[in-house]
């Protein structure tokens, strides 16, 4: 089971999203037969499967194993990941895209989408995945606003040019800087 499941197909959405599926898909965690979810539900087994094949068909599902009960077989089937992520792609752009400067709100929610297909692209099954995540918060008075970025932004560019050279393993580096929390809370 993968710890992230990242869904930017339509045809995934859609499967996932309805609620009967998401409550399947919640007790499947653990390997189960649909007769086994049925109950847990107080539902068909019949109805159960219905959702499990479509799950199945869009890669949210996978089955395990199988036995005979009864002279017939039963799969057994597990989720496929223990979180899924939809891809802000799948809504799309609604109108046309305007040049954004990297000030703007904008740019942070595309660079929060880059962000978001860049980790769900990574091997997250490995231990060894050099990574770093780093929050907290900063405040600063309106006054120092623009110093604060101006030297956000050189501490920045001071790091891209120290171990920006051609050689080695590459990583990106990504700082999102936005106002917390509703700005009534921040005076």
């Amino acid at each position: 089971m993968r710890d992230v499941i990242y869904l930017d197909q339509i045809e995934q959405a859609e499967a996932l999203l309805k609620p009967p599926r998401i409550e399947v898909l919640r007790h499947l965690a653990e390997p189960r037969s649909c007769t086994e979810v049925a109950v847990e539900l107080d539902q068909t087994p019949q109805r159960v499967y219905y959702h499990v094949k479509r799950l199945l068909e869009a890669g949210l599902v996978r089955q395990v194993a199988e036995r005979r009960v009864r002279g017939i077989h039963e799969g057994i089937y597990q989720a496929a990941g223990r979180s899924y992520w939809l891809s802000p792609g799948l809504v799309g752009r609604i109108g046309l895209r305007q040049t954004r400067d990297r000030l703007s709100l904008g740019y942070l929610v595309d660079l929060m989408e880059d962000v978001q297909a860049d980790v769900a692209a990574l091997d997250l099954t490995r231990p060894d995945l050099p990574s770093i995540g780093v929050s907290g918060e900063i405040r600063v008075r309106p006054e120092q606003r623009k110093a604060f970025l101006d030297e956000l932004q050189q501490t920045l560019q001071d790091l891209f040019t120290r171990y920006g050279g051609a050689e080695g393993d590459a990583f990106r580096l990504a700082v999102a800087c936005y106002p917390k929390g509703n700005p009534d809370d921040r005076a």
